[in-house]
């Protein structure tokens, strides 16, 4: 990719993002990076995939281990293989949630260190490979099971279940909620909660939907809110946040581009890797931190995002 700078599309990207504002790397050396949450202790937590892993990066710069393995327990997966952790978030009470390709399933680590299984199957047969979640207001996790995690993807033996769905996981009951998308990915909710936004990470229809959430938590029938199929740029729908004010910041063609609400794109945010996710950290919600393959960067913005 080209060296990094903002492409400014429409005026309003300047109440987001200071003319001054500048890509930072913070951290090097991984295989595919993904997945960050920034925990309110103060620091950040990101997965790569194919390593196993999940590493905590501090403020000071120190990058560690905090858990190994992250999302595979066996020994024989082949060398590469998306076997790890892939989608991070934290529940109410501040527990880390972790969508495990490998284990093929959907855990919350606990205070003590133990760690429950909140789901990994679908009406008696195995999930694909959880990708990303997000929690709701009431309690609810909603996350997206393309097949990323499985070698041959939809081709997969393996693959019990015939579609990628979007699910809800509330009381304890799993929830398909829509299984049109040919590779759901990326998802988060409208400030209101009224929408739900998930990106499509397929290379021949690389667009975002937007779901109204009705009011049994159940999804209408969605829009597709962004279009960017014939975009030359490379990269495709995956991570995406929200700020208080309902623009999005979404990993895809080009870097992180920003739409406003209205589905109008803002900006791009170019990177010197293509960016699979991001997230808002620091105190006052103000730096989107960014895993992009190899490596972990950050941008300071005016926006102020929403996180859990």
């Amino acid at each position: 990719m080209n060296a990094s700078r903002i492409i400014r599309l429409d005026a309003r990207l300047d109440s987001l993002i200071a003319s001054e504002a500048a890509v930072e790397k913070l951290a090097g050396g991984f295989t595919f990076t993904e997945g960050p949450v920034w925990v309110s202790e103060g620091y950040l937590l990101f997965s790569d995939i194919p390593e196993n892993t999940i590493y905590r990066w501090n403020p000071g710069g120190t990058v560690s281990i905090f858990r190994k393995p992250s999302g595979y327990d066996g020994s024989d997966a082949s060398p590469g293989a998306f076997i790890g952790s892939n989608g991070l978030t934290l529940d109410a009470q501040g527990r880390l949630t972790i969508c495990e390709h490998g284990n093929r399933r959907v855990t919350r680590l606990e205070r003590d260190g133990s760690l429950t299984v909140l789901c990994s199957h679908y009406q008696g047969k195995r999930l694909n490979s959880p990708n990303d979640a997000v929690y709701k207001s009431d309690g609810a996790l909603y996350f997206t099971d393309p097949p990323y995690g499985l070698p041959k993807l939809d081709l997969d033996p393996a693959k019990e279940l015939d579609f990628n769905g979007i699910y809800r996981l509330k009381e304890g009951e799993l929830t398909l909620l829509y299984q049109q998308m040919s590779k759901p990915n990326g998802l988060a909710f409208s400030p209101d909660e009224k929408y739900l936004y998930v990106a499509n990470s397929d290379p021949s229809r690389r667009y975002w939907n937007r779901f109204p959430v009705l009011e049994d938590g159940t999804l209408g029938e969605p829009e597709i809110f962004a279009d960017l199929t014939a975009d030359a740029a490379s990269g495709v729908p995956d991570g995406m946040k929200l700020d208080e004010l309902g623009n999005l910041y979404c990993t895809g063609p080009g870097g992180v581009n920003v739409f406003a609400p209205d589905g109008q794109r803002l900006g791009v945010m170019v990177f010197p890797e293509q960016p699979a996710n991001l997230h808002w950290g620091d105190e006052d919600s103000r730096t989107l931190y960014v895993t992009a393959r190899t490596g972990l960067y950050r941008i300071r913005m005016k926006a102020r995002g929403i996180r859990p």
